[in-house]
């Protein structure tokens, strides 16, 4: 015969935290070669952002040498700076991509 009640139990499961997964900012840097076209064209099919939006982001990164395309699970990060870096070698782009803890 147990001693506990059933809502005694449940309790106990359910106080144990579920941890949110650490995410990372997905970060595109100048270069003197990557043209700003296909870094929109990065930042619209990669990153799925809106045209607008795409354009206010590689603006910064032309301005400041460095931009933030979006901030993802570890896995989606690494897939991203992935795929970019694939897009960018086969146009003969040295467009550096970089993931970073946020």
């Amino acid at each position: 015969m147990s001693l506990y009640k059933p809502e005694e139990i449940a309790d106990s499961e359910t106080e144990e935290e579920v941890k949110e997964p650490s995410m990372y900012k997905v970060l595109l840097h100048n270069d003197d070669y990557t043209s700003m076209e296909f870094v929109v064209e990065i930042l619209l099919s990669v990153f799925n952002k809106a045209i607008e939006d795409a354009t206010i982001t590689m603006l910064k990164v032309h301005k400041e040498g460095i931009g933030i395309c979006g901030v993802y699970t570890y896995e989606v990060a690494e897939t991203k700076v992935d795929t970019v870096h694939i897009l960018a070698r086969e146009r003969e782009f040295p467009l550096k991509c970089t993931m970073e803890q946020d």
